[in-house]
């Protein structure tokens, strides 16, 4: 089976629809990595399957979750899950925070030759981002753990009773990283829901952890 019919039987595993003409934007994505990663080094997985499971349905599994206009992707590395993301959602204006100059590089290259004009690229770290108006969803995928990206990352959150919220992509239920959480968290954040997610073609555990900031 090609990598094509594996994405579109994987998006159809996860109960929703993604046009052709996206699917073939999120190939053209993957072959970006795959010919960038020799010199970039911006992911440890190289094989095209593996690749399409382990990143591009990873990153689509958490779309029936992220609701708003406005997406902050924390650590984006390789522009995961924001770049999938902001080819599923084009209505959506995505912001990938990169700090590693190089991945940054990748990132505005990926953002021109895809012709994402619903993405910003933002080379630095998330601590030093401001941003005119907050953020609905702030997503991380392997940023750091519970507490430092809320402690990093909280402010990018929208304001107020609609507040935004923080999705941080987990693998196995983080037991330790939640209790530290908890322990630590500020009285505007709150532990809103812990999601099982399921990703097609992959053996392997994941959690999406909602984070809601109230004021």
């Amino acid at each position: 089976m090609n990598l094509a019919s594996r994405l579109n039987d994987g998006i159809s595993a996860l109960g929703f629809a993604i046009s052709e003409q996206t699917q073939t934007h999120l190939l053209q994505y993957l072959a970006l990595i795959q010919k960038w990663n020799h010199v970039h080094n911006l992911t440890a997985v190289r094989e095209p399957e593996a690749m399409l499971a382990r990143h591009v349905l990873d990153s689509l599994a958490i779309l029936p979750y992220i609701a708003g206009e406005r997406i902050a992707d924390v650590g984006s590395g390789a522009g995961l899950p924001g770049i999938p993301l902001a080819l599923a959602r084009p209505d959506c204006h995505v912001a990938l925070i990169e700090s590693n100059h190089k991945k940054a590089i990748f990132l505005q290259q990926a953002r021109i030759e895809l012709k994402l004009k619903n993405v910003e690229v933002v080379a630095g770290r998330v601590e030093n981002f401001s941003a005119a108006e907050g953020f609905d969803i702030v997503v991380s995928r392997a940023f750091s753990d519970l507490a430092d990206f809320v402690k990093l990352a909280g402010h990018l959150c929208k304001h107020g009773d609609d507040g935004g919220r923080l999705a941080a992509m987990k693998g196995i239920y983080p037991h330790e990283e939640l209790a530290q959480l908890r322990a630590e968290l500020k009285p505007q954040f709150i532990v809103e829901k812990i999601l099982p997610i399921a990703v097609p073609s992959l053996e392997a555990e994941r959690h999406l952890i909602m984070i809601k900031r109230y004021v």
